[in-house]
């Protein structure tokens, strides 16, 4: 290769680890001309390169002795165009966030176990709402009603891709049942693969020496040498090691999946000895994935020294077999012929859909419970958000992303197929929990109307502070931009409201239709109904054309993936089905390349993680056994990691784990009150923090935007990015340098 590329190992290398969204190496590196020298297409270290050689001067790096190498990792989330798949697996993963999100107190490990099993559980019906969803509408709405004999579908005006099934099998129920059930089985499949092939390439990444798995543990409970933390979540290897549980987790919901799909053909023909037969067989299938989803071993990530009974594996392995044949059985004897069904009857997909709608309230109001208790034996010294319960609230936004998706799935089919005026018919309660998408939107108009009033206030209360170094000219500006920015710190009010608006909603729509006190055929009792129901449309059909786009727009596909970056940090814990994980990948290999670059007592790496890559670096400090830790120092800006990860997951991001790393390396940590992602580990050092300056050494305070000269504009403020800019970084760098222990 033409030009000059350092290449080489030891002495002092920083090692920048970047943020969401994928941030390319030309500009982790502020530098135009990047060149990967290890890893490949999808995760990969890159160097600067010089075209016309050797660099001079301002060019080249200071000390000379430095080296400046940039990990990019986005590929995992945002560089690849499956990520417009990802979409409709909102739910999937904000329940494994929830997971998460437990508190962890020592005393009430029996509590956390039942409670995590009631989170498999609700993962688990989960899956079933969106892929019952989807069964409705294709074997229900278009396989029972559109093309029975003289239904929609088989007259004049009908879809030609739909009538050709009526006049073949128009009074063959059972047939049309099986081929509308093909397509169902497509999305299940389309959920299986990607999950199975990022199984395969991420969860299955061996952690390589240096990591505190391969340094050993003597037998289980006992810490590892030197490592005086191996007790905290966090620092316990097992978090990252998920390939087994995954693996056992995947077959029981893609087995609960094909169970219901075969329920919806066999259940209408139950009078008959084959349906019978077969509606018992999917039955069983669904009811033995329920009970391994509860057992607390189908889960459990392993240290070294631990196990699992020998004989949950062959009952994962005995589910795989059991559920694709049930399935296939029941389509083949479907086609075979299972009988007329009885006049009139419907299939039973509302009764099955209210079933796990009340399974999930069931589940939910049993979290909601446990995790109260809970949190109030914990008591973190930093009090947590929604003082604990953030977990359920974020599953009770993952219930709700998921039936907002389903039943905008059977509105958007019924719609057109004619609707109810040509005979569509999908019930009341369908109906009645649209009526819910109006109440979802006036609760996000007056949490919108909060927020802004919350901005106003907070802008005219920074403003008299700020003149004294801004100016009386730019210090209403400047304190717009920081109220703006402090706004994050009102995430859990909400989530708090939006989950209330949608809990409250539910209980009023359940007890209007219990009692039939309205009726949603029309009138003003039918005007949140069709409204919703037109929403919930709008939601699908929105879905697949923002999904097209992404495709082919590498700028949205990467604004998308700021939302996975985030949510994927976090291991498929609960739900095998939602997007990967990178950091199961990011910290073997980061690992990997540190043991590489610090192979001596006389070389240094300083790690330097920007955003989400500070929270991959405090991760990936407890993961280091000793002796390479020592030669580690840790530089961290614009980081989440008190202000989300410690209010949102203090099992994990608490106060231990962060006083952890910091006991563990050297560490600085700079933040400013314009960024509304970042902010102080330890203790605020800007001018507006509360109680004495000058922290505990961490925390380093950067003014933006810069204070401007008399006369001159205001700069526009950095916000989140550009931290390695600001005079603050070369110093903290520099003094990481000179520090070794």
């Amino acid at each position: 290769m033409d030009g000059f590329l350092d290449e080489t190992c030891g002495g002092v290398t920083e090692l920048r680890v970047h943020g969401v969204a994928g941030t390319p190496p030309e500009d982790t590196l502020n530098h135009p001309h990047p060149r990967r020298v290890a890893g490949d297409g999808v995760t990969g270290f890159h160097r600067r390169w010089w075209p016309g050689g050797r660099p001079s001067g301002d060019d080249a790096d200071v000390p000379e002795q430095r080296r400046r190498e940039a990990y990019a990792w986005g590929g995992l989330t945002s560089g690849g165009w499956s990520v417009a798949l990802w979409l409709p697996l909102l739910p999937f993963s904000l329940a494994n966030l929830s997971y998460f999100m437990l508190p962890r107190p020592a005393r009430g490990a029996r509590l956390r176990h039942v409670t995590e099993a009631a989170q498999r559980l609700f993962a688990l019906l989960l899956t079933g709402t969106l892929v019952g969803a989807v069964t409705r509408a294709a074997v229900d709405l278009v396989g029972w009603q559109c093309t029975a004999a003289g239904g929609a579908c088989t007259r004049d005006a009908a879809p030609g891709w739909l009538s050709w099934l009526g006049a073949l099998w128009g009074s063959e129920p059972s047939k049309r049942l099986a081929v509308t059930a093909l397509g169902p089985l497509l999305v299940v499949v389309v959920l299986w693969w990607p999950a199975r092939r990022t199984w395969k390439r991420d969860e299955r990444t061996a952690i390589p020496p240096g990591g505190v798995l391969r340094a050993g543990m003597p037998r289980a409970g006992v810490p590892w040498a030197g490592v005086p933390w191996a007790g905290l979540p966090l620092a316990r290897p097992r978090l990252w090691h998920g390939g087994a549980p995954v693996w056992r987790l995947r077959v029981v919901h893609v087995a609960f999946a094909f169970a219901s799909i075969g329920l919806a053909v066999s259940v209408p023909f139950a009078g008959t000895p084959r349906g019978l037969a077969l509606t018992v067989a999917n039955a069983a299938v669904q009811a033995a994935a329920v009970v391994l989803v509860l057992l607390p071993w189908i889960a459990r990530r392993l240290d070294p020294g631990e196990g699992v009974p020998w004989w949950l594996t062959y009952a994962c392995r005995g589910l795989r077999v059991a559920a694709p044949l049930v399935l296939a059985a029941t389509i083949v004897l479907a086609l075979a012929g299972l009988g007329a069904g009885a006049p009139g009857r419907r299939l039973p997909g509302a009764e099955i859909g209210a079933l796990h709608l009340a399974l999930m309230a069931g589940a939910g109001g049993f979290i909601l419970l446990a995790t109260w208790v809970l949190a109030w034996m914990d008591r973190p010294a930093v009090p947590p958000a929604l003082g604990g319960l953030a977990g359920w609230f974020t599953l009770m936004i993952a219930a709700g992303a998921a039936h907002v998706l389903g039943l905008g799935l059977l509105f958007w089919t019924a719609t057109s197929l004619g609707g109810p005026d040509r005979g569509i018919v999908l019930g009341d309660p369908v109906w009645w929990t649209a009526a819910l998408v109006p109440l979802l939107l006036l609760g996000v108009l007056a949490v919108a109307l909060v927020l802004r009033l919350i901005h106003k206030a907070e802008t005219a209360r920074l403003a008299p502070r700020l003149a004294h170094h801004y100016g009386q000219r730019h210090g209403g500006a400047v304190a717009g931009t920081w109220a703006l920015a402090a706004l994050t710190d009102r995430a859990g009010l909400v989530l708090a409201v939006l989950t209330g608006a949608g809990v409250a909603g539910f209980a009023a729509v359940t007890v209007i239709h219990r009692f039939h006190l309205f009726t949603p055929a029309g009138g003003v009792a039918g005007l949140p109904a069709a409204t919703g129901s037109w929403a919930m449309a709008a939601v699908v059909a929105g879905l697949v054309l923002l999904g097209r786009r992404t495709y082919t727009d590498l700028r949205l596909r990467r604004t998308i993936g700021i939302l996975w970056d985030v949510c994927t940090f976090w291991p498929r814990a609960v739900h095998p089905l939602a997007p990967p994980c990178y950091t199961e990948r990011v910290i073997p290999e980061l690992i990997a390349r540190i043991g590489r670059l610090a192979r001596t007592d006389r070389d240094q790496v300083i790690l330097s993680g920007h955003s989400q890559g500070s929270v991959i670096a405090a991760a990936l400090v407890l993961q280091l056994e000793p002796e390479l830790r020592r030669r580690i120092g840790l530089l961290t800006h614009g980081s989440p990691l008190r202000r989300l990860y410690t209010a949102f997951f203090p099992a994990y991001f608490g106060a231990p784990a962060l006083a952890a790393v910091r006991d563990a390396v050297p560490w600085h940590n700079l933040y400013r009150l314009s960024d509304p992602i970042g902010g102080p580990v330890f203790r605020r050092v800007d001018p507006l923090g509360e109680g004495p300056g000058g922290g505990d050494g961490v925390d380093r305070f950067c003014w933006d935007p810069p204070r401007p000269r008399p006369g001159q504009p205001l700069h526009e403020a950095r916000g989140h990015g550009d931290y390695w800019l600001d005079p603050l970084y070369g110093e903290a760098l520099d003094r990481l340098t000179r520090v070794k222990r």
